[in-house]
């Protein structure tokens, strides 16, 4: 099996085009636009807090599968975390990367990128949309460029 077809597989491909959280939010609290210029992949990212949590939280992502399906992915497990979980969620999404370290209790479906271990220039396109998130969690309330 080539890497391509291990990082790319069918649960990677789904949660890419399942596309949780795509859009925009009516009254965003917080947003940040981010990008990778090495390849390409651009994230923005918004979100609507209640006391200090993530009530609402949408993403326009123009990028690889994996900033997709990492996007997704946040989509569906994000809802009610605060900036301390999501910096604590961003940590394991490099440790597992990097050293294969078990995802993040809540999180289980974090495994699906295990196969990106041991290539590195991969670990961006998964890491950018947890980077986003944070940037949006820490933002004042202003305008982003929307992603073009």
């Amino acid at each position: 099996m080539s890497s391509a077809t291990r990082i790319y597989h069918e649960a990677i491909k789904s949660l890419a085009n399942a596309r949780a959280g795509h859009g925009s939010l009516a009254a965003p609290t917080h947003r940040a636009f981010l990008d990778n210029p090495l390849c390409g992949d651009c994230v923005e990212m918004q979100v609507r807090l209640c006391a200090g949590r993530i009530e609402a939280l949408a993403h326009d992502v123009k990028g690889c599968l994996l900033c997709r399906a990492a996007a997704s992915l946040i989509a569906k497990h994000a809802i009610g975390a605060c900036e301390h979980d999501i910096e604590q969620v961003g940590e394991r999404v490099a440790a597992l990367l990097r050293t294969q370290a078990p995802a993040p209790e809540g999180w289980e479906d974090l495994s699906l990128f295990e196969p990106v271990h041991g290539h590195p220039s991969r670990y961006r396109c998964v890491e950018l949309p947890f980077h986003a998130l944070l940037a949006a969690l820490r933002a004042q309330h202003a305008p982003a460029s929307p992603v073009q």
